[in-house]
């Protein structure tokens, strides 16, 4: 049994809210590639010697080889929850959503988070910010922020940040939900270097993993690499859990995996009352 944590890493996360989208990015390279191909040409053989129908004929050989590269990156099933997404943020309800969900980017990496309350505060997994005291963290329409790492959960891989914000956008959470098996779910967050997409899915079974003393949520959905911090959205629109891995299960095969926000909750009063 293998757990695979999802948060992404990258050299240059200052820059991340800046970052070209894959397609964007191999348009640039195709680009780049028949300018160099022509201005080495001309450079070789006179003008003249050039049959047009040549430089057209390796300028769509270019093109064939890049998009080619495109789907050797993107298998068929991420290109499914691509329009997956597509599909359901034309829901007004998901729209909205989306508007909570940011990213979280740290020194070494970047993952996803969610806002839960007007002025700032915002969950996602530890291991997203592990020692880190300050992140910052990006709102799809308000903007970049600088979050103080406020109190983090290791043994139930949980961080609770806090920006300087007002009237921001944020989820409700419903601590006390009941979940059953195949009940349907939503989540949103910001896999394989993409930003807000939403998916569904649907809950499995709970599982109780080696070194934890509680369980955690099997679920039946499509959690990639960077899903780490993502909002699990029950029918009523309101938080049930964090998704922070996937892991190759015997029967179920491959499943992400979501840490209930009840869990949350008990950390939390547990707290209060050790400080009383």
């Amino acid at each position: 049994m293998t757990v695979e944590k999802n948060d992404e890493h990258t050299e240059n996360d200052e820059q991340y809210a800046e970052d070209l989208s894959e397609e964007e990015m191999h348009l640039l390279v195709l680009q780049a590639q028949q300018e160099a191909l022509m201005q080495q040409q001309d450079d070789a053989i006179p003008k003249k010697e050039i049959p047009k129908s040549f430089i057209w004929l390796l300028s769509i050989m270019l093109f064939l080889s890049t998009f080619a590269g495109l789907f050797q990156i993107f298998s068929i099933p991420a290109i499914d929850f691509l329009m997956t997404s597509a599909s359901l943020s034309k829901s007004e309800d998901i729209a909205e959503f989306k508007k909570s969900v940011v990213v979280v980017v740290t020194e070494d990496g970047k993952g996803t988070g969610f806002s839960v309350s007007s002025d700032g505060t915002i969950l996602t997994n530890y291991h997203v910010v592990e020692e880190n005291r300050s992140v910052s963290v990006v709102f799809p329409d308000d903007g970049r922020y600088e979050a103080t790492v406020k109190e983090t959960f290791p043994s139930i891989d949980v961080a609770i940040l806090e920006v300087h914000g007002s009237n921001l956008p944020f989820l409700e959470i419903d601590h006390f939900s009941k979940m059953a098996k195949d009940d349907p779910l939503t989540f949103i967050g910001n896999p394989l270097s993409f930003k807000g997409i939403a998916n569904e899915g649907s809950i499995l079974a709970p599982i109780k993993l080696t070194g934890w003393s509680d369980e955690v949520m099997m679920i039946k959905a499509p959690v990639y690499r960077g899903n780490s911090g993502s909002p699990v959205l029950n029918e009523d629109g309101k938080v049930i859990g964090i998704i922070f891995a996937t892991m190759d299960h015997k029967e179920h095969g491959k499943v992400g995996l979501f840490i209930p926000v009840s869990l949350l909750h008990e950390n939390l009063s547990d707290e209060e009352e050790t400080r009383e």
